[in-house]
C-alpha cells in the first residue's frame, strides 16, 4: 500500500510489520546487500591487548570501503515519524535509521515492542542520505543501517571525512 508523502515527496510505502514477524531472524547464510562480505567489519584482534596487524587493518578497510560503496548504490528503507525520518541521538550525533529491507525494519520494530503497528517508510538511495540528508541536518549526523541486527550485521556510517561531504564531517 502506498500513500502520497505530501508535496513533492515520493510516495511513502506503509507496511504492517506484523506480517513480517516470521521473517525476523536473519539467516546466517542470508546475503546482506550493503555489507556483502559476511565477516564482521570490526573483527577484534585475536587478543584484546594485541593490536591488529597491518594486514588485518588493511583487510578491514577494504571490507568497509566495499560496504560503503554498496550502501551508496542501494535503496534503503527509512521510517517516517511525525513528518520526518526516524532518527536517534547518541554520543552527540544524530543517526538517521535506515534498513536494508522490510524484515530488518520488522526486527527493529519488534525490538522496540512496536511490531504490531503499521510503519510508514520511504525508499531512499544510500548516496542521497549521505550526500544530501546528512548536510541538511545542520548538526553532526550519520546513518545507522539495520540497527537491531547487532554489531556483526549493522553498519554505522559516522559523519567523518570519506563517508559524508567534507563540509559536514566532524574530523575535517
Amino acid at each position: 500500500m502506498t500513500e502520497p508523502g505530501g508535496g513533492a515527496q515520493a510516495p511513502r510505502r506503509r507496511s504492517k510489520l506484523a506480517d513480517y514477524a516470521a521473517m525476523t531472524a536473519p539467516a546466517d547464510d542470508a546475503p546482506h546487500a550493503p555489507l556483502g562480505d559476511p565477516r564482521p567489519l570490526a573483527t577484534p584482534p585475536s587478543s584484546p591487548t594485541t593490536p591488529a596487524s597491518p594486514a588485518e587493518t588493511d583487510a578491514r578497510r577494504r571490507r568497509f570501503a566495499g560496504a560503503l560503496e554498496a550502501f551508496r548504490e542501494t535503496a534503503v528503507l527509512v521510517p517516517v515519524r511525525d513528518n520526518g525520518w526516524l532518527t536517534a541521538d547518541f554520543g552527540g550525533v544524530r543517526w538517521i535509521l535506515a534498513f536494508s529491507d522490510e524484515a530488518a525494519l520488522a526486527r527493529y520494530a519488534l525490538a522496540r515492542g512496536e511490531g504490531r503497528e503499521e510503519w510508514a517508510y520511504q525508499t531512499v538511495l544510500g548516496a542521497r542520505l549521505l550526500d544530501v540528508a546528512v548536510p541538511e541536518a545542520g548538526l553532526p549526523c550519520g546513518v545507522a543501517l539495520d540497527a537491531a541486527d547487532g554489531a556483526e550485521r549493522a553498519l554505522l556510517l559516522p559523519p567523518v571525512t570519506g563517508i559524508v561531504p567534507d563540509a559536514c564531517a566532524v574530523n575535517r
